[in-house]
Formats: structure tokens, C-alpha cells, sequence
């Protein structure tokens, strides 16, 4: 299994790290002529959403990307990725991808300093260790879309069909539960 990380700006190095651990192939999406490269799964990082979109258009990505979401191609969008997929942002009239029915709250937790780490149940999956750090939430998910897990109150990770997205960072963490519930997606 090949898993494209976009590879512009954030904590993609880890997913590379937490893909390897799992036995998969991953390569870094870093231009255009990477599109033409086979992959089966498209990890978006975490970092800052509004850097990660306007990277994707200027690099001529943006739409092919889009376009292969929408068709099916599986993605795992954790915190940027997470914005960067949702159809609404309450607090920024700015979207990007949006291919997923939910709505998100950027900076939902402050400042660096408001970042923290706790543990919550992951529908399916239990108890998983979840590190937050300048993070949104989901404040609601439309009809299509799922609430997988929420920490006091808030939805923190969702799926519609072949899109993931968590609100914290499973990469920093060596808990490989999330990650492996992205490569089954895919095998699904």
C-alpha cells in the first residue's frame, strides 16, 4: 500500500515514520508532477491550513486533488487537514478542499500555550492517546459525516465514506491505532 503525505509546510515526517512502522510505502507529495505517482491513500497534516491552501494553488495541486477526493480517493486530514476538508469554518469565512459535511472551529483552543495531551475513547478503537496543539474542533457534523470521538463535549475526529479527520496529532504520538484504521479504510 502507497500513502502520498502532502509534504508543503507541517508535521509530515511523522506520518512518513508512523506509515512506516505499519509496513506501508509513503512518499512525500511536494509538486505537481508528484500527482502522477500511484498512491492509494492521502495523508493531509497538520500545520496552518491557510498556508497549506494557498500552496496548493499556486503549485496547481488544489484541483486535482479535489477532484480525487470527491471521486473516492481515501484522505486522513489531521488539524490543518481537518480544516482544509471541512465545507464550513465558523471563524473564517475561507475554505479550501471542503469535500466533508462538517463544520470546524479554528484555533479552537488558543494559543501554543493552550496546546495539552489527554486520552479519549475512538469510536471502534477505544482509549487513544491525543495530542492537541493549536487545534480545532468540529462543531457539527452534517448528515453524511460521522462523530468518531469528543473530548470534553467536542467532536475531535470524523469520517464521511473515504474522508478521516482528526482535530489532534496521532503522528506525535506512538500509538498506531488511528493510523491503522486509515490503511483498513483503504483496504475496504
Amino acid at each position: 500500500m502507497r500513502i502520498a503525505v502532502l509534504a508543503l509546510q507541517g508535521a509530515f515526517i511523522e506520518h512518513e515514520k508512523m506509515l512506516a512502522s505499519l509496513g506501508a510505502d509513503a512518499f512525500e507529495l511536494r509538486q505537481k508532477s508528484d500527482l502522477e505517482k500511484p498512491f492509494d491513500g492521502l495523508i493531509i497534516p497538520g500545520g496552518e491550513s491557510t498556508v497549506q491552501g494557498k500552496l496548493l494553488r499556486e503549485l496547481d495541486m488544489f484541483d486535482e486533488i479535489k477532484r480525487r477526493i470527491d471521486g473516492g480517493l481515501p484522505v486522513f486530514g489531521t488539524c490543518a487537514g481537518l480544516l482544509l476538508l471541512a465545507k464550513q469554518i465558523e471563524n473564517d469565512e475561507r475554505t479550501h478542499i471542503a469535500s466533508m459535511d462538517i463544520t470546524a472551529v479554528r484555533n479552537a483552543y488558543g494559543r501554543q500555550l493552550g496546546s495539552f495531551h489527554t486520552e479519549a475513547e475512538f469510536k471502534g478503537l477505544g482509549a487513544v492517546p491525543m495530542t492537541f496543539i493549536r487545534a480545532p474542533y468540529i462543531s457539527s457534523v452534517g448528515q453524511a459525516a460521522e462523530a468518531l470521538a469528543e473530548v470534553d463535549g467536542k467532536i475531535v475526529a470524523a469520517r464521511q465514506d473515504n474522508m478521516l479527520v482528526t482535530a489532534f496529532h496521532p503522528e506525535l504520538n506512538e500509538d498506531t491505532s488511528i493510523h491503522r484504521y486509515f490503511l483498513e479504510m483503504i483496504q475496504q
